[in-house]
């Protein structure tokens, strides 16, 4: 490659397909839920938990194959995986907050009560552990402030780690 062309761009349009394609896929499951009468916000939801470092290991898997004979090298796989996955994680969080605001707050307050039900199924659990008391009392508390902000804030946290988690394995095993 000659030196006057950057790498950059590559490097960009790769993130951008495959990070926004991902948080696209894992909206329109949510918008699938809501839509066939499931709960958007429940266990269902974390099905697709696994598309963004997905979506991470193959922006580096495309990244090497269009790039020359030597590879994209360490700098451009990880730059590629780090930002697949967060915007990955933007587009999916945006998703849910649209998800939540168009589903209205009684649906959220359905989804609300179903997560603390679930919490005082599994009180036994907690009970046993040391310190279970207290960490059931913040669980309980915790599902009780549930809100559409928060929702959005906790999908992007988890999709940006899952993501970040793997991009580094992804760079250095595809850098070459």
């Amino acid at each position: 490659m000659p030196a006057e062309v950057s790498p950059f761009p590559s490097v960009l349009r790769t993130a951008l397909r495959f990070g926004v394609g991902a948080g696209l896929l894992c909206t329109l499951w949510l918008v699938g839920l809501l839509l066939t009468g499931n709960d958007p916000f429940g266990p269902k939801r974390l099905m697709v938990i696994f598309l963004p470092p997905l979506a991470v290991v193959a922006s580096q898997w495309m990244l090497r194959r269009i790039s020359p004979p030597e590879g994209p090298g360490l700098k451009r796989a990880l730059a590629v995986g780090a930002l697949t996955a967060f915007l990955a994680a933007t587009t999916s969080a945006m998703g849910v907050y649209g998800v939540a605001q168009m589903a209205g707050p009684e649906q959220i307050e359905k989804s609300k009560a179903a997560m603390i039900k679930i919490a005082e199924g599994s009180r036994a659990d907690y009970l046993r552990q040391p310190g279970g008391k207290e960490q059931y009392e913040r669980t309980i508390q915790g599902l009780q402030s549930v809100n559409a902000q928060g929702m959005a804030t906790d999908d992007f946290v988890k999709k940006l780690l899952f993501g970040l988690l793997l991009s580094v394995p992804g760079a250095i095993f595809l850098r070459r």
